[in-house]
This record gives C-alpha cells, structure tokens and sequence, in this order.
C-alpha cells in the first residue's frame, strides 16, 4: 500500500525547505549557534509546548501572536530566553523585524541558560550570515546543540502505490532537563505532505504522548520544549495512515536518542509495562521507574537489583500485587508472581543484560490488559558535573 524510505537530508528532504546553521559567538571557538528553517511557499503549523509555568519568551511570543501559519524559524542555542519579562518578548520582536524580506510571520526558538536577556546584537548580525538557498540540515541540527554530544535528524520518503510521494523530515535537540510534559528539548518537523493544520495537531498530539512525553533523562521538564510541525503541501500528495506511522517513527527515534545523549548517560533503557489495570496505569509505572533516581543509579552500577524496580512498581499508586508481578531483564526473568529467580547463575545473566548498551526491563504487572512504553537512562558522576557547571 505504501512504503517507507529512510533519507539522509532532514529538515530539507520535504520539497521547498532550506536550512542553515551559523555561528554568531553564542557559544565558544566559533561553534554553529544559529539556525533557521525556510519554505519557499507558506506553512501550516501544528505545535505543542511545554505545560511548565514559567514558559519562556519565545512560546509566550508564539501564543501571543497566534502564530498558524510561518514560513521561517529562527532558533538560537546558548540562551533560553526564559524569565526574562516582557523584555524577553519585545526582544524577539526587535530581531524578527531585522529578518530577510522572505521571512514570512516569522518564528523564534531558544534553547540555554535560563534568566538572561538574548544578546540581541550577535543575533541580529548572525541572522545576516544566513544563506536562504542553502539546504544545510546537517550544519542546523548541529547548530541547536546544547549539552548535546551529537546531533539528531531523522526524515522519511512515503511512497504510496501509484508511485506519488512525500517527505517528513526532522531535527531535535535535547539531553538534559528532559522530562517533556507537554507536549531543554526542541524539535523541528518539515513535510510537504498535503495535509492541513487541525489534521496535524490531532496526530501530533496523539504521537507526542508515546514519544517526547515516554521520555526521561533526569525528571525535570524545561521552560522551552517546543515541538513544530509544519507543512507547506508542496507534493499535494496526502496518506493519513502513512504520515502517521512516518512521524511516529521519526518522533519515538529523535525521544530516544535524546535519552541516549542523556547528560553523562551510557545507557538507554525502555521500562516495558504491560498487564496493568488500564493503559493510564502502566504509563504511571513506566514514568515512575524511568525518573526514578534509584533505578538509574541502580542502571549505572550496572546492579540488577529488581528490588527496585518492585519497590517503585508498588510506590507508584497504582494497582499492583506481588503475586500477580513479573520482572524481568531483556529475557531474563528475575521475579515471576511471588516467586524470585534470582540464584548466582541468574543474577550474572542479569548483569550481563545491564552491561549493554540498551536494553528492556519488562514488568508484566498481572492484573489486566493496560500497557504502555517509557524511555530512561542512567545517572552517574558527568552528569552532576555537567550541571554544576553548565552556566560557566
């Protein structure tokens, strides 16, 4: 009916997009810093940002002006732009009046250290190195970067049966303050898809829940998550099933790369919950161990110690019993309805599971059918010492 093919070009494979990523002396050594995103036709736009209170400028300016349609992003890295007033928002306004002529009803993102005015100066001359013509996905994706150690871009050709396709393609920072409740992660998503804006926000909201909001690097959830979708229906070409297994593909690998970049992390886990009461129910288990400190002390140790996790299972408020639990490691089952398994030989089995890279700690809960997926990592040393620096 349709298939599906993995390409290389990110936010630019949709046909019309143009990305570009520049250094503005944000950050040091002349790292890429900038980025924007341009259409050569108007887009339509899908969103969903962060429920944390205290949103930061570059949201509340999106709401403010009932953004629905754009045909530029411009999104800086180094500085949120968050608590900053209603100085935050009139800076924003002052940089998007200095854009190139094609920006139409432009948009800002921001990602950095928080309570400190943009400096709008390095912006405003950085918005000038931009080339419009360019298709640099690669140089944006880096550009946005935070703490993250590598860049995240994903994208998809759909190809239908009578041979007409369309592209989705993504970008996406992110690898500490990552407890998206949402919807500091951002993340870009340009199609040419020929499907409107309600059709969007209905998949992308729908989407979000098993992807950027399954995610957790350390619990906390940041002033400026940001997800974007926008489509300027270029190909006229439109299959709601295709679209919406593309971007699930796109969004659930861009949620676990940003665990995987987890400050400091060396592992990614997936907290697999099935048997709950209801699906609600197994999303609370599966939220509780990814955030839970002593798990992911646990993970980097390497120490297979299911207490734990049977420890939060039941901590977690929802209906649980030790009779009806199992746990187990990728295969390796530890605990089955009342009964451990965990002798000398099954206790190495289990740490040679948590000695990799990535892995599945299932807990089948016994009581019904509710069942949902979340995403974690581990928490050691560099991740303390990344964030006791992070503003010097």
């Amino acid at each position: 009916m349709y298939k599906l093919v993995e390409i290389e070009s990110g936010v630019c494979s949709a046909e019309g997009f143009f990305a570009d990523g520049v250094s503005a002396g944000l950050k040091a050594d002349d790292a890429k810093d900038m980025a924007c995103i341009y259409s050569e036709k108007e887009c339509e736009i899908a969103s969903v940002f962060t429920t944390n209170k205290m949103q930061a400028a570059p949201i509340k300016h999106f709401l403010k002006k009932g953004v629905f349609t754009t045909n530029f992003i411009l999104i800086n890295a180094k500085n949120a732009n968050a608590m900053t007033g209603e100085a935050g928002v009139e800076d924003i306004e002052a940089i998007l009046e200095t854009l190139p002529s094609e920006a139409y009803n432009p948009v800002m993102s921001s990602t950095g250290v928080i309570g400190v005015r943009l400096p709008k100066e390095k912006i405003i001359a950085g918005v000038k190195l931009f080339d419009l013509s360019k298709k640099e996905p690669h140089s944006a994706a880096e550009a946005i970067m935070t703490t993250d150690s590598f860049s995240k871009e994903k994208a998809y050709k759909i190809v239908l049966e009578d041979g007409s396709s369309f592209s989705i393609g993504a970008m996406a920072k992110g690898a500490g303050m990552i407890n998206p409740a949402m919807a500091t992660m951002l993340c870009f998503i340009t199609t040419d898809a020929d499907v409107d804006a309600r059709s969007m926000q209905a998949i992308l909201d729908d989407v979000t829940k098993v992807t950027f909001n399954a995610a957790s690097v350390d619990g906390d959830t940041s002033t400026n998550d940001t997800v974007m979708l926008l489509s300027n229906r270029s190909s006229k070409v439109y299959h709601a099933e295709a679209f919406r297994e593309a971007l699930e593909k796109i969004m659930r690998f861009l949620a676990r790369e940003m665990v995987r970049d987890g400050e400091g992390a060396s592992k990614l886990v997936t907290y697999k919950i099935t048997g709950a009461k209801d699906d609600a129910e197994a999303e609370i288990v599966a939220k509780a161990l990814s955030n839970s400190l002593l798990v992911k002390t646990a993970l980097y140790g390497e120490d297979p110690n299911w207490g734990r996790i049977a420890s939060t299972v039941g901590a977690s408020g929802v209906v649980a019993d030790e009779a009806t639990l199992t746990i187990s490691f990728n295969d390796v089952c530890v605990y089955e309805r009342g009964t451990p398994y965990f002798d000398a030989q099954m206790e190495q089995r289990a740490s040679e599971v948590m000695q990799l890279d990535s892995f599945t700690i299932a807990c089948d809960l016994g009581i019904a059918n509710g069942a949902f997926e979340a995403y974690g990592c581990d928490l050691g040393y560099e991740y303390v010492k990344i964030n006791a620096d992070y503003r010097t």
